[in-house]
């Protein structure tokens, strides 16, 4: 099932949703560029870490770096397997040096705060990210104005990367990706437009068809599946280990998106989609 668009029309043409989308397209197209098989240095070749993979972790956010301004990452590895190493932050028993051989080019701490949004692991998870973003985002970009709704966007992704490194801060993985704002971008829309209906394709072996279901329904499921893994890291944290989806940040951005609507959205705009 896939969103197409909802049944709510705009007053204005949704110019920062669509440079959103185009930047968020742009930068995995850079990533794509980076080669996989080959590093920026021998060192780093032989530590296993491509010049893809250190575009993460340098334009990352990593939990301990931004709870821990100032402090430098790098990577080492054991058996084979590269881990981010960052100043003071606990360690695998195995990675007993000081330091941390494999140095990179650390982009800002609080820079990663916003290139971490725009980059994606790969083309499903960018193309996810950005549907809801295409369906849902143009009704509260209207709602808001152009430059609110980029300051509410990217509040709602720096809220939602700290939910993820407040909940995990021993973590030294780069959080990377456009769902903690997406998340931000879905509650605003729940609150404002409870009453607004989703046109969906659906896909089923040999048969497809069109259906209109309420938005409310599409978001509830969507929050659903975060909140299950979410309840799982967090009740057997020990079986999550390793995980690579921050479903702390889908959250904290969807919590953002409620607690602040009605903060962002003009007036004018709210009471006429009051009775949508």
């Amino acid at each position: 099932m896939f969103p197409l668009k909802d049944n709510l029309p705009t007053s204005s043409f949704p110019l920062v949703t669509v440079i959103l989308i185009a930047l968020n397209f742009a930068v995995f197209g850079f990533q794509l560029l980076q080669p996989t098989n080959e590093a920026s240095s021998a060192e780093l070749a032989e530590l296993g870490i491509s010049e893809r993979d250190q575009l993460t972790i340098e334009f990352g956010a990593i939990p301990w770096r931004i709870l821990h301004p100032g402090t430098d990452c790098g990577v080492d590895a054991f058996a084979g397997e590269p881990e981010v190493i960052c100043d003071d932050a606990p360690r695998s028993a195995q990675f007993k040096q000081d330091g941390h051989p494999g140095n990179l080019d650390m982009a800002p701490w609080w820079l990663t705060l916003i290139t971490s949004m725009f980059m994606h692991a790969g083309v499903l998870h960018l193309f996810g990210n950005m549907l809801f973003l295409w369906v849902f985002g143009n009704n509260i970009e209207d709602s808001m104005g152009r430059g609110r709704f980029l300051a509410f966007y990217l509040l709602a992704g720096v809220f939602a990367v700290y939910c993820q490194a407040v909940l995990d801060p021993d973590s030294t993985i780069p959080v990377i990706g456009a769902s903690g704002a997406v998340a931000g971008v879905l509650g605003a829309y729940a609150l404002l437009r409870p009453k607004a209906k989703v046109l969906n394709f659906v896909l089923i072996p040999f048969f497809f068809t069109f259906i209109e279901i309420p938005a409310l329904i599409m978001i509830a499921l969507w929050m659903l599946l975060q909140f299950v893994p979410l309840v799982g890291q967090v009740a057997a944290p020990e079986l999550a280990e390793g995980a690579r989806v921050a479903y702390f940040a889908h959250v904290g951005g969807f919590i953002f998106g409620l607690a602040m609507i009605k903060l962002f959205a003009r007036r004018d705009r709210e009471k006429e989609t009051a009775w949508n």
